[in-house]
């Protein structure tokens, strides 16, 4: 097996990873300039057991596309299933991946002077591996990301200008801008996805109320979005409240005015809520955030 960007190869070490594609890509004059562009991007199968990571240079955003595995190093333990990601900052060492059956990981390494400030926006921390779900449309531009970047790495003369915007796609996706699984939304969806958005996710949309902004019948109205966002509406609203909290908590709110800027007075439904979706209460997110 050809030595690997992400995997530690070792002559003992029969559970290699089978690593699909694999590129590293040098960013052109206007990406380097930029401050944050794909420094390597890949994808591989992991069969059971453990794959030990290289010692991380760059920033590195990992989702799982399929099973399961624990992310371990000395410092965190996370369980990570099918629609999750974490976000490992540079100078992570010895992180290990556990596979108990088999896994499917997307994986791009993130460069430049930008690149810390670039993940906090997607929800990273800059002193701890932290994990969160990832949107359909999210793990679609992933592989995008990763095609291109095995293109570009083959040719002499390419331009760094598709990868920026596909970077840049996975950021306005997590912000709650109107990316689609692989263009942008229709008109009708995108209306949805604006209003929320505009509202901060203040207020909680019934699907009757999206349909109607849509000006589609319910039912019509729930396949569009599934089949363009990747996921329920409702659960696409939730997603985006808890993105928001996070941002909230991190700026120092409290978790019952955060709970309330999200539309969720109740103290206890809101701590809920965000422990089954972010993975930790939001009183320890804060703390870890603001440490």
């Amino acid at each position: 097996m050809a030595e690997s960007i992400l995997f530690q190869s070792k002559p003992d070490q029969i559970d290699m990873p089978a690593v699909l594609v694999e590129g590293a890509h040098t960013p052109d004059a206007l990406a380097g300039a930029s401050g944050v562009y794909i420094a390597a991007a890949g994808s591989a199968m992991l069969q059971s057991g453990t794959h030990a990571l290289n010692p991380m240079e760059h920033w590195l955003w990992l989702a799982v596309e399929g099973g399961g595995m624990e992310l371990e190093n000395e410092d965190v333990s996370l369980s990570l299933r099918a629609g999750e990601c974490c976000m490992l900052p540079p100078g992570s060492r010895g992180v290990v991946l556990d596979v108990h059956q088999e896994a499917r990981v997307l994986w791009m390494q993130v460069g430049g002077t930008l690149a810390g400030a670039f993940l906090q926006r997607m929800g990273a921390l800059p002193h701890r591996i932290m994990k969160q779900g990832a949107l359909p449309s999210q793990l679609n531009l992933a592989k995008h990301i990763v095609q291109a970047t095995v293109r570009i790495a083959a040719s002499e003369d390419a331009s760094s200008a598709q990868l920026q915007q596909l970077l840049w796609a996975m950021l306005a996706s997590h912000s709650g801008q109107p990316v689609a699984m692989d263009a942008v939304l229709s008109h009708e969806i995108a209306k949805v996805v604006d209003a929320m958005r505009k509202n901060q996710y203040r207020d909680s949309f019934s699907l009757s109320d999206m349909a109607a902004l849509s000006r589609m019948p319910v039912e019509t109205f729930r396949k569009r979005f599934v089949s363009e966002v990747g996921m329920p509406p409702q659960s696409y609203q939730l997603f985006c409240k808890m993105e928001r909290a996070k941002v909230l908590l991190k700026e120092g709110c409290t978790v019952r005015q955060a709970g309330i800027e999200v539309g969720m007075t109740d103290p206890y439904h809101f701590s809920k809520t965000f422990k089954n979706i972010v993975g930790m209460s939001p009183s320890a997110y804060s703390k870890t955030a603001l440490k």
